[in-house]
């Protein structure tokens, strides 16, 4: 739907500030809570490989890039099933609510078929991109093994869209908290050897997400089986079943929403191997840097899970003043925790950046120096990256999603690489400028989503004057 053209009918519910502000934090501290735990998996992996030495460190790093790449541009049929979900709830619809997702599950299980070949094959691929064939090979090994985990992650997340259009955002935390416990003992044991398990390094790392994954994602269906209420909606009855009108619905607001955060995290991908073509401690200076960065991100993009949510209830209701003050709501509490992340990354770039480093290693005090810089920058763009995030969000609460792929392409390729390139190598600012670049493209793609959304709701309010 590229527009807002269904008149929404005035409906008699709270629609005051400090209503949506506190369903805002109902639904958000949940969801924010679970994308950090959802990071402080990866961010496990990376701390502890990071033990292991610097060559280990920047080959995880460009493994777990490739492999998020792949894992990302298949979350995005699972997010098609957000607004499905929650727009079908407001219409009262639980027949579409099970239909889309069950279609959701299928289109994700069949994604997960057709991408394992390029990770199964990712030696010459990195190879080819120009990266050093030491840390391609290395990085192969952990990719043949995370890559299983394809299928419980997408089909937890189709599962999660499920839950936060029932507004069940504890579960989804309780969850999630349960894959970090568990991939934090099994990272301990299989990446050193301890509690008797053999020491298997990186792919140990690859072994305890892909288990962790499988765990969270039969917890959440055995939640789902559990409750009479849930278990009402018969998610898994004649699953076999096809709907093909519900598939091509996943696929057709699914693909767009891929791009869209293809479009962003591949940039970031791209700009690993930027780092890359400097050189080995540039690049793991780069991977210290993004992941504190992703961390801080964790939370705007829980709310855009929220405003997703949000949007396509009173989107489905028909409450166009509630799709309104939603938005805001959701985009004020993004800017005030944005604002807070980017100044403690200003103050303590070097503390946060030796969390990921043994201080006691040779080459550790030279990672640091050049990893402060992109920490400080990295908090520098927090706020635009927020803005981005949610208003993406904002717009798939209206099944607004080809439009904002095109503007989130020209956002993140046109300008930000661009821009990432021309600082980094012609002006020489080096690894510094490829991250100039990522507050370039952040900042073009806040503005045009944003814009894009209140564009929809200001047309919507003059047809119904």
């Amino acid at each position: 739907m590229s527009s807002l053209s269904t008149t929404m009918a005035v409906t008699t519910t709270d629609n005051s500030w400090s209503a949506h502000m506190r369903a805002t934090f109902a639904l958000g501290v949940p969801f924010v809570g679970a994308q950090l735990a959802q990071m402080a998996i990866n961010t496990t992996d990376v701390i502890m490989v990071g033990w292991l030495g610097t060559t280990e460190l920047a080959a995880v790093v460009l493994g777990s890039q490739m492999f998020f790449i792949v894992f990302i541009f298949g979350s995005g049929f699972a997010g098609a099933v957000v607004p499905m979900v929650a727009q079908a709830l407001g219409r009262g619809d639980e027949t579409s609510v099970r239909r889309s997702v069950r279609m959701g599950m299928w289109v994700v299980i069949a994604y997960g078929i057709l991408t394992a070949p390029l990770l199964w094959f990712s030696q010459p691929i990195l190879i080819g991109l120009g990266q050093d064939p030491e840390i391609a090979g290395m990085a192969q090994g952990y990719l043949r093994v995370i890559q299983w985990g394809i299928f419980p992650n997408l089909i937890l997340m189709a599962m999660r869209a499920f839950l936060s259009g029932l507004e069940r955002g504890g579960i989804i935390l309780y969850v999630t908290l349960g894959m970090f416990v568990t991939n934090a003992v099994m990272n301990y044991a299989f990446i050193f050897g301890n509690f008797g398990a053999p020491a298997w390094g990186l792919e140990g790392a690859a072994f305890a997400s892909m288990f962790s994954a499988t765990v969270g994602c039969l917890l959440s269906i055995v939640y789902v089986e559990a409750r009479a209420e849930t278990r009402a909606y018969e998610l898994f009855v004649r699953f076999w079943r096809a709907d093909w009108v519900a598939f091509r619905e996943v696929i057709g607001l699914g693909l767009p929403i891929s791009f869209t955060i293809l479009a962003e995290t591949s940039l970031f991908a791209a700009a690993s191997l930027l780092m890359g073509m400097i050189g080995k401690v540039e690049l793991a200076a780069h991977g210290i840097a993004l992941q504190l960065a992703a961390i801080a991100f964790m939370i705007p993009l829980g709310l855009s899970q929220v405003a997703t949510v949000r949007v396509g209830l009173a989107y489905g209701r028909g409450d166009h003043l509630g799709v309104r003050r939603a938005a805001v709501s959701i985009l004020l509490i993004s800017i005030c925790f944005t604002l807070t992340g980017s100044v403690l990354f200003a103050l303590f770039p070097h503390e946060l950046g030796s969390l990921f480093v043994d201080i006691r290693k040779p080459d550790a005090q030279m990672l640091l120096g050049l990893a402060a810089p992109l920490v400080i920058i990295g908090g520098a763009f927090q706020v635009v990256d927020g803005l981005q995030a949610v208003g993406a969000g904002l717009l798939r609460g209206l099944k607004d999603t080809r439009v904002p792929m095109v503007l989130a392409l020209i956002a993140y390729w046109p300008i930000g690489f661009s821009c990432a390139w021309v600082f980094a190598f012609p002006l020489g600012f080096r690894g510094e400028g490829v991250w100039f670049g990522f507050v370039t493209g952040l900042a073009a793609a806040a503005v045009l989503l944003c814009g894009r959304f209140w564009l929809l709701v200001r047309r919507q309010a003059r047809t119904t004057r």
